[in-house]
């Protein structure tokens, strides 16, 4: 089969190769199922793992991605055979996802990929392939962050970053949940991408004084889905109601200084996210809970860039670069 891989960390020109390699088999005992992969979604996770910048050990030729869509055409042995021929999508496909040594070096930026048949989750019927290859990283992301700290109905949520990937689901996550979603952005293009995406207020924090902006727009809010912490800690405590949560996904290079005495005073839960390390279980109910949102139609795919597998380097590239929306390689 045609897979794309590397065996060194390091930039995705120097690195990255494409070529064929052997068809993987679901070994038996392993609970595994094989999926015919027709599209891998590339997210900043990968281009990290590559270049070393979370570097996770591993030996022979990694095949990279977490997110992908295809078909189950194998299973293992203890997996039902009726799973054979199933509309899936996965998660935490590549090293790091499943915390085994045996075959983790299996991404989705090949023909077949084999993974624990629990990270191949069924697609509903309707939903398009470009959703299925963005409910992985951005979407279960989205979803942990959100829900954490419990139910948001009828609640204020507000989503920093909303014209990105976790954004995205972040804001259609909550007004799916019946929530009242204000968003930030940096611009007016991507305050289209996020009133496409559903948000009732969006605000242009380079415009003016985006707190306040906030708070006429929405009043307090209960829960933010946090992409910046070291930016917008100030922010966040100056719009959050008392006892409410910030849920922060992403590291900057600079850590942010923790207003100890503020957040005690705001009752606040200041929370940390890394899907990697979320607890199996709870990264079940994150598909679980995805899967039911696609079957009601409340989540919709990012703008899309395609790349073909032979350019899987300008894929990568592309994502460094900060292309809008997902970067996704055609199988």
């Amino acid at each position: 089969m045609k897979a794309a891989g590397y065996s060194r960390e390091g930039t995705a020109r120097d690195v990255l190769t494409v070529g064929e390699i052997d068809t993987p088999e679901p070994g038996p005992g392993q609970v595994r199922v094989r999926v015919r992969v027709r599209v891998s979604a590339v997210n900043p996770t990968d281009t990290k793992t590559r270049d070393g910048t979370t570097s996770r050990p591993f030996d022979g030729v990694r095949i990279p991605h977490q997110d992908g869509v295809g078909e189950i055409d194998a299973v293992g042995e203890g997996v039902d055979p009726s799973r054979i021929g199933q509309r899936v999508w996965t998660w935490l496909a590549s090293p790091g996802g499943d915390g085994g040594a045996a075959l983790a070096e299996w991404g989705t930026c090949a023909q077949y990929t084999v993974l624990p048949a629990e990270q191949a989750t069924v697609l509903p019927d309707g939903a398009p392939d470009d959703l299925g290859a963005c409910l992985g990283v951005p979407a279960m992301t989205a979803y942990h962050c959100l829900f954490a700290d419990g139910p948001v109905t009828g609640r204020t949520v507000l989503v920093t970053g909303g014209a990105g990937a976790v954004g995205h689901y972040g804001i259609q996550l909550a007004r799916w949940a019946g929530a009242t979603v204000v968003t930030t952005v940096s611009g007016p293009e991507k305050a289209e991408l996020a009133r496409a995406a559903g948000a009732h207020h969006v605000v242009n924090y380079r415009d003016g004084d985006p707190g306040a902006a906030i708070l006429d727009a929405a009043g307090p809010v209960d829960r933010i889905v946090e992409v910046s912490l070291a930016h917008n800690l100030a922010q966040d405590l100056a719009v959050l109601r008392n006892g409410g949560a910030v849920v922060s996904y992403a590291a900057t290079p600079q850590d942010p200084s923790i207003p100890v005495r503020a957040l005690m005073g705001a009752n606040a839960v200041l929370r940390f996210a890394l899907l990697y390390t979320v607890p199996r279980p709870v990264l079940a109910d994150a598909a679980h809970g995805l899967g039911v949102a696609a079957a009601h139609g409340a989540l919709t795919p990012l703008p899309v860039t395609r790349f073909g597998i032979d350019d899987v380097v300008a894929a990568h590239e592309a994502v460094e670069a900060g292309t809008t929306g997902k970067v996704v390689v055609d199988l």
